[in-house]
């Protein structure tokens, strides 16, 4: 059974400011909790209901019904299995290798499937402009699909960090070289922009390389690609030479 103090302690970290004050956030389904839990994540409470109740090894579970799950998940259609977790402290930024920059990422989806790709192409950073959505809203934890657990995200002040750092910064923008003609490093920073403005000038200012995915359409028409579709592209642009 889960209390009315836990419904509201669980329901209020749907909010930031309560996230940060709890250090808390929720993860829902059995594939996010169990990568979760592989990792060094650390486990507050465990709720799940029957179907799933068994699947995991922990102390810290409590069975509910699917009645109750409804009251406490976020998702229209609800999981067998809601879970707390404790938000870790970020880990210090190594200056080496492939760092993807978001310069305020807003959408939730967008955030947590740029976790995912990160990590199916070995990007283990991610740094992020304050601006960007929190990577413990359960939206964006949801559509990490576990990743979550497997790529170092830090907010800082985006721009210090490019003017600060030694690598090499590339940029995506409309009018940049086609990416499928440069040499691309094995090291460097990728900065991409808010879905509706992209690169904001302040951070374009900094930005050496410009790079663009070029359209091939007989009509050309479609006047941007999704910034996750778009990270798809070039981040396997870069590893292709590997």
């Amino acid at each position: 059974m889960v209390s009315k103090n836990q419904i509201k302690l669980i329901n209020s970290l749907q909010q930031k400011k309560y996230r940060i004050e709890h250090q808390l956030f929720i993860a829902e389904g059995v594939k996010v909790i169990q990568e979760l839990l592989q990792s060094n994540s650390v486990l507050e409470h465990l709720f799940a209901t029957n179907d799933s109740f068994s699947t995991f090894k922990v102390q810290a579970k409590t069975e509910i019904t699917t009645q109750e799950m409804k009251k406490i998940s976020g998702l229209s259609s609800p999981s067998s299995c809601l879970a707390l977790f404790r938000i870790p402290k970020p880990t210090n930024i190594n200056p080496m290798g492939l760092i993807v920059a978001l310069d305020a990422i807003r959408d939730p989806g967008n955030l947590g499937t740029i976790v995912r790709l990160c990590d199916w192409f070995g990007v283990t950073q991610i740094v992020c402009s304050n601006s960007t959505v929190d990577l413990y809203n359960p939206k964006v934890v949801q559509a990490t699909m576990g990743s979550i657990a497997r790529v170092n995200v830090n907010y800082l002040d985006l721009k210090t960090f490019i003017i600060e750092s030694n690598l090499p910064v590339f940029g995506t923008f409309m009018d940049g070289a086609t990416i499928y003609n440069e040499k691309l490093p094995k090291e460097g920073i990728i900065v991409f922009g808010n879905e509706a403005n992209g690169i904001s000038l302040e951070i374009e200012k900094n930005v050496k390389n410009k790079i663009a995915i070029p359209q091939f359409g007989s009509i050309q028409k479609t006047e941007s690609l999704n910034v996750a579709t778009a990270m798809a592209i070039v981040l396997s642009e870069f590893r292709r030479n590997d």
